[in-house]
């Protein structure tokens, strides 16, 4: 088998692997919380914050959910000047979250400790926090969640691709029912 044949059998097998129950679970949160008025937040880094503006906007203009994402550079640097960058999402959590707002953190590795921080200060803030990794299975963002959902694979492309598609097909799965 090619290079391309088995890369996109892998994404297939691994998009396939996901609990239906975990994806039903993410839409009750991001249900709950747009009943409740509150707003999702989405994070990650570098790809995964790609995908967290790409949600963020499906959520808002298709499914109706107020969502938002940390995507601003000046809001980045200046909370990584002023704190570290381990620190830049926790404190922005601190100047925009509320308790009862949802938020969805994304890492590749699940051992990104800005990502790390912000799921700790989120608990402690009386957030619901929904976590997307990959790599180890026991890896430390896995272990803060309300609820977990992991790609049992260690190549960044192959699980940003995954966590991707499941929080997309969340996405329209909520577009639907926000259309009846």
């Amino acid at each position: 088998m090619g290079f391309f044949e088995d890369y996109f059998k892998t994404i297939c097998e691994k998009t396939a692997q996901v609990e239906a129950g975990s994806l039903e679970a993410a839409c009750r949160y991001l249900k709950e919380a747009k009943e409740l008025r509150k707003k999702v937040i989405i994070a990650g880094n570098g790809g995964s914050a790609a995908i967290s503006s790409h949600l963020s906007v499906d959520l808002t203009k298709n499914a109706g959910i107020r969502a938002i994402n940390f995507n601003e550079y000046d809001l980045i640097t200046c909370f990584a000047n002023d704190y570290g960058y381990e620190k830049w999402l926790e404190k922005s959590l601190q100047s925009y979250a509320e308790p009862d707002d949802v938020i969805i953190l994304i890492s590749c590795s699940g051992a990104s400790r800005n990502i790390i921080n912000a799921a700790r200060k989120a608990k402690e803030m009386g957030l619901t926090v929904i976590t997307f990794s990959g790599f180890s299975k026991d890896n430390p963002l896995k272990k803060l969640g309300d609820l977990n959902l992991w790609v049992d694979c260690s190549e960044y492309n192959i699980v940003e691709t995954v966590h991707q598609a499941w929080l997309l097909a969340v996405a329209d799965k909520l577009t639907r029912e926000n259309k009846k």
